[in-house]
């Protein structure tokens, strides 16, 4: 039997495409990307590695 509830143990579910990140990862130059705050368009935080610049973006999220 499937269940055609939208919820998940009480929680709400959206659509992946409605949850926008609070930042995100935009390339700045050669080698060179900036983290922005998706609402302000801020930059908080740049890194010269695109790998460490997602890093950085996922831990400002997990700290919002």
């Amino acid at each position: 039997m499937a269940d055609t509830d939208d919820t998940f143990d009480g929680v709400d579910c959206l659509p992946i495409s409605l949850i926008q990140p609070r930042y995100r990862v935009v390339l700045a130059g050669k080698c060179f990307f900036h983290i922005e705050e998706t609402s302000t368009g801020r930059v908080r935080g740049f890194r010269t590695d695109h790998n460490e610049a997602c890093y950085l973006a996922r831990r400002l999220e997990r700290s919002a």
